[in-house]
């Protein structure tokens, strides 16, 4: 019996001390894994230290430590930037990833809010239910927006329209019934735009003096010079002055080279060209008398044809007629 007793604290003792040894073993064992990185749960590259069971224990330089909550656990993930709703803060000790408030959807700082969540609305960094007086909110972008003049469609600022009411003008930010002076209005853009005014060159020197496309053989003729329109102007613009000038011009008569024989010419020619309109005109003339003769003369015989029906309706007449008669 006593031999029974003393073999079992023999076994007794030979297992606490090799369960002892196993604890021992384990717990050298994963100080090993949690210095050199060597866990399976600690695979990312911003991970420093970790754990099979809590993920990132430490993170790399630069990096993120944020805390990501699977059901009850929380398990370490090293971010080169924070996740939204979260803020990334700085320490010499870690860098973490921080919560946002409550009504922001992202934020710069846990004092600063860049967008909101719905119902929420973003003005000077702070995620207001309603807007202050002079904005109103805008649903699209979760901000509070400058009350718009009434002339606007949509604005920028209080005073800063970015599109106008159908029929106004836009011009730097604001809209116009008729535009200001410089400016006209265009219909296509509805916007005003700055007038464009012609421009033009210098004269230049005068012509010589001619007559007729001729500059000779005469002693009264005709200058002319001309120039160059360079910037033709807008609709509403000061139009262009006149690009061309003629003045008289007097000069000592001189023959032209062969000039009797073509001025012969020329005059036989317009001599010519008048006789023929002459005669053309006194042709339509006697067309018209032939044609006034011919109907007096067609008058006449209808007459007289008139007049010999009515005399030998008159002798057909019977004597007894003529006594009842």
């Amino acid at each position: 019996m006593q031999l029974q007793l003393i073999s079992f604290v023999w076994i007794i003792l030979h297992c606490m001390d090799y369960t002892g040894c196993q604890q021992h073993s384990s717990s050298r064992h994963r100080t090993h894994k949690l210095m050199t990185g060597a866990s399976s749960g600690c695979q990312q590259g911003g991970c420093l230290t970790c754990s099979d069971y809590n993920g990132c224990l430490s993170c790399r330089p630069r990096f993120f430590m944020h805390l990501e909550r699977i059901g009850m656990k929380q398990i370490g993930v090293c971010m080169t930037s924070c996740p939204p709703g979260f803020y990334g803060t700085r320490s010499p000790e870690r860098n973490t990833c921080t919560k946002c408030r409550s009504e922001c959807d992202s934020c710069f700082n846990k004092n600063f809010c860049t967008r909101c969540r719905a119902g929420f609305y973003l003005h000077l960094g702070k995620c207001q239910e309603s807007c202050p007086d002079g904005m109103v909110h805008s649903e699209a972008q979760r901000e509070c927006v400058p009350r718009c003049p009434e002339e606007c469609e949509s604005c920028g600022t209080s005073e800063t329209c970015t599109r106008c009411r159908p029929g106004l003008y836009q011009l730097s930010g604001r809209c116009h019934h008729v535009c200001p002076d410089d400016y006209e209005p265009n219909d296509k853009l509805m916007e005003c735009t700055l007038q464009v005014h012609c421009k033009v060159g210098e004269w230049s020197d005068w012509s010589p003096c001619f007559k007729s496309g001729r500059t000779c053989g005469f002693k009264r003729g005709q200058e002319t010079r001309t120039r160059q329109v360079l910037q033709y102007p807008s609709p509403f613009g000061k139009p262009c002055p006149e690009i061309s000038e003629i003045k008289d011009c007097l000069v000592k008569r001189r023959k032209c080279p062969g000039g009797r024989r073509k001025a012969d010419r020329n005059g036989r020619r317009n001599r010519n060209n008048r006789k023929d309109k002459e005669s053309q005109e006194v042709r339509r003339e006697r067309k018209r008398d032939r044609e006034a003769v011919e109907r007096d003369d067609s008058d006449n015989r209808n007459k007289t044809e008139h007049r010999h029906r009515r005399g030998h309706d008159t002798d057909t007449v019977a004597p007894e007629d003529r006594a009842v008669q």
